[in-house]
């Protein structure tokens, strides 16, 4: 089969995160199983428009808005006969707040897979935008995607879709990177290390982090990620007097973001929002347990079994205070946590992407 990926960004692009991972790693498992893989997205000052990795041929055509008309220009295009996208067998459409609405033109099965709802978003793209948004996510995408296959990755974004009418949400869940076969020991700089591996944009909420390495005198905070809010992180950070206890660590390589997660007691993450939370899994390879909020990610993490679920700033503070003093719960939250990440691998969610291609497309089998 030809299959046709559709996300407004991938990895190399400055603002990538877990969601252009996950569609990455679903198209890597295809080509070995005989498969042409083509993804479409954006263009970025650190991607060429067009490129090989690990047999999947990245297009990057169109802005951080024009990308969407080019997308379905070329799909018509490839319908008769002309450029990269003919041929194509089925669509895989992304819905990062939005689809492409690829489906009234794709002229072949064409999959929803979104991570979560934009809702809380949405206010960030300012007042007119963010009703645009939200209408064009909540109301217009179900109505062009009724009856087409959704894919989700948690029970908690499948509900979520269920209120907006979308039932039968299949669910496959994230893989997970195994750990790099040579990550440096780095050593202890502080007798507490807390870390929070994000993006850094504000639904991720790293404000409330930083709130709670302020009162806890011993700790240090390591911030690993980029996005556009860091200067304002940085701002608030110096507001809080907070000097070096805050290390913004930036886009780093996968051995040295995985020694800055071995080094760590404990993983902060506040995000208001997650679909699952893939730096969860990565922390919890590690034995580092997680604290975050209940509505972002009450799947990836198991309260009181791989780490601990909170509902507000106080009692963020109050789980990483408890948990500081109480080694031994660590611990033991920590087993649980690598205990649970190794029972996910991007190999069964490519798998069981395959398999699903198989089905919408009525072949016996994707493989």
């Amino acid at each position: 089969m030809k299959i046709l990926l559709l996300c407004w960004r991938d990895s190399t692009h400055p603002q990538g995160g877990g969601s252009e991972r996950y569609l990455e790693r679903v198209g890597e498992h295809l080509p070995a199983h005989g498969h042409q893989v083509i993804y479409w997205t954006s263009r970025h000052m650190n991607g060429a428009r067009h490129d090989k990795r690990d047999g999947v041929n990245y297009w990057r055509v169109g802005g951080k808005y024009s990308v969407y008309p080019y997308a379905l220009a070329a799909i018509l295009a490839g319908r008769v006969g002309l450029g990269p996208l003919r041929g194509i067998d089925v669509v895989v459409d992304t819905q990062n707040g939005i689809p492409f609405f690829a489906r009234p033109v794709a002229g072949v099965p064409t999959i929803l897979l979104t991570h979560h709802l934009h809702k809380e978003q949405w206010p960030v793209a300012g007042p007119v935008l963010a009703r645009l948004g939200w209408w064009l996510e909540s109301r217009v995408a179900p109505a062009v995607y009724r009856g087409a296959p959704y894919v989700t990755v948690s029970p908690a974004s499948r509900q979520d879709l269920e209120t907006l009418g979308v039932h039968g949400a299949e669910i496959i869940e994230n893989g997970v990177d195994p750990i790099p076969p040579h990550v440096p020991h780095l050593a202890r700089e502080a007798a507490i290390h807390l870390v929070t591996l994000s993006r850094l944009v504000p639904h991720k909420q790293i404000e409330h982090a930083m709130d709670t390495v302020a009162q806890i005198p011993e700790a240090v905070l390591d911030i690993v990620g980029s996005g556009w809010w860091e200067h304002s992180l940085r701002e608030y950070a110096e507001k809080l007097g907070l000097g070096e206890r805050v290390r913004f660590r930036g886009q780093v390589t996968e051995d040295y973001k995985h020694a800055l997660l071995a080094q760590a007691d404990l993983h902060l993450m506040p995000s208001r929002k997650e679909g699952w939370g893939l730096a969860v899994m990565e922390a919890a390879q590690h034995r580092v347990p997680t604290v975050g909020y209940s509505f972002g990610l009450r799947d990836s993490v198991r309260d009181q079994v791989t780490g601990r679920l909170v509902d507000t700033p106080a009692q963020l503070l109050e789980a990483t205070r408890g948990l500081i003093a109480d080694p031994a719960e660590r611990e033991r939250l920590g087993a649980g946590a690598e205990e649970f990440a190794a029972q996910f691998s991007w190999e069964t969610t490519g798998r069981r992407f395959m398999d699903l291609l198989a089905r919408v497309t009525g072949t016996t089998s994707a493989r």
